[in-house]
């Protein structure tokens, strides 16, 4: 190349690129290719598919040893009573175990009264009839606590995907009626961004109004069954929401 040829050559380096970005139109739309920006909704109620309850075993004897050994076998009926309604439950777990002593408010040093033990244990069920009738036999058991029941979607509900599609189409349609609003049709999807879909449902660990809870010190008498409790369940509410940005031809603004 002669030094002659080089400032044409430089020249032609230097508007390449910018007549490359001008074919292209800028992130927020040009007059020529305008964007439209929407958020998309969904708002479903749907029946729930699982329950959950907390059910926490108790036990009290003068002496370390009684107290394990109670604690021992009504665990041991509760994990039985659970385990007897088969494909009803979906998910038995052993949480929390303690054992701790209670010491005398009077006297002199550290004298134990009494020492207290308790097993959390949860159980997810899918069937709601028998959920009625494992409640109230469980709250019958000796020094037994029964929490609950907290309603839920499985993480993988088809509601879910249901809720982000309604949300999808919500997007577009209102996309649709904004470009009308201007004599313009969309051209193209430019982004669609999930803002999250969710469950409001859950397993808090306070009481939530509603939930049954039941204390029963002692069983009922020989050959006497609690009766089953009817439970209602609630209904879930599954939200989903997109952010979705569109391009349209150009709009009509004499009309």
């Amino acid at each position: 190349m002669t030094n002659a040829d080089a400032p044409a050559a430089a020249a032609s380096a230097d508007t390449g690129p910018a007549h490359a970005a001008s074919t292209h139109a800028a992130p927020y739309g040009t007059p020529e290719i305008p964007r439209v920006a929407v958020r998309g909704e969904a708002r479903l109620e749907v029946d729930p598919e699982i329950a959950r309850i907390s059910v926490a075993v108790n036990a009290r004897g003068t002496d370390r040893r009684t107290a394990l050994d109670d604690l021992t076998r009504r665990n041991a009926d509760v994990l039985a009573l659970i385990k007897s309604y088969g494909d009803a439950v979906e998910k038995l777990e052993t949480g929390a175990f303690s054992i701790s002593p209670e010491l005398t408010k009077r006297g002199r040093g550290e004298r134990i009264r009494a020492y207290h033990g308790r097993v959390h244990i949860t159980a997810e069920l899918s069937d709601f009839t028998a959920l009625g009738e494992l409640t109230t036999r469980l709250a019958d058991l000796e020094l037994t606590d029964v929490t609950g029941p907290w309603w839920a979607l499985r993480p993988h509900s088809p509601a879910h995907g249901e809720a982000r599609r309604q949300a999808v189409r919500e997007a577009v349609k209102r996309a649709r009626e904004y470009a009308g609003a201007l004599g313009a049709d969309l051209a193209a999807l430019v982004e669609l961004a999930d803002s999250g879909a969710e469950n409001a449902g859950g397993y808090p660990a306070p009481v939530p109004p509603g939930a049954m809870r039941s204390r029963v010190a002692y069983g009922n008498g020989p050959g006497e069954e609690a009766p089953a409790l009817d439970l209602e369940p609630q209904r879930q509410t599954v939200c989903a929401h997109v952010n979705a940005r569109f391009t349209m031809t150009p709009p009509d603004l004499t009309a």
